[in-house]
């Protein structure tokens, strides 16, 4: 099993692991709480405005956020992950953070990069030669061929984003039952 295989396969399963550790190691402050949230919070939106566009496994989604960069979900979640880590109010926890974010979505994005290409063949090649793989930039012109143009409440639902923000706010509640127990 590549690396990338195991990231793809494990990541949730390393992520809950994860977040053990981190809450273990979090010294969280009403003040770190709120502007962790808050940059959480950009992060959230910018996971649900390309969720409202990703149509997984059916289409090459091109259009939206995903003309600025092909990964905005993991754009986001990176934004949510530096959200995290501000509200541990830990060095240590937000290293942990960031590095596992950093090793796991680099092999998960060249296993989903391998994947779109086997399906999608020249198409997908044009779009990667024309998108940047994560730091968006400004979009140039839609490719003629990109059928779903638009942003979908009912695509948001079918891809469970609305799961992130409840697993955030779950976070957050965590961290400030913590802070109020190590403040007893």
């Amino acid at each position: 099993m590549t690396p990338r295989d195991f990231f793809s396969r494990w990541r949730v399963r390393l992520g809950y692991l994860l977040g053990v550790l981190v809450l273990f190691l979090a010294q969280p402050t009403p003040l770190s709480i709120f502007l962790g949230a808050a940059v959480g919070a950009i992060g959230l939106a910018i996971r649900a405005y390309a969720a409202g566009y990703l149509h997984k496994q059916e289409l090459l989604t091109t259009t939206g956020p995903y003309a600025w960069t092909r990964n905005p979900l993991y754009l986001g979640s990176s934004i949510l992950a530096i959200g995290a880590a501000v509200t541990m109010h830990s060095w240590l926890a937000a290293a942990v953070i960031l590095v596992y974010f950093a090793v796991v979505y680099t092999f998960v994005m060249q296993r989903e990069e391998m994947e779109l290409r086997a399906k999608h063949g020249a198409a997908f090649d044009a779009y990667a030669a024309s998108v940047p793989l994560f730091f968006p930039r400004p979009a140039k012109a839609s490719p003629p061929d990109a059928a779903i143009g638009s942003f979908s409440w009912s695509q948001y639902k079918r891809n469970h984003e609305y799961e992130a923000p409840l697993g955030f706010l779950f976070l957050l509640m965590l961290l400030v039952a913590i802070w109020r127990w190590r403040a007893l």
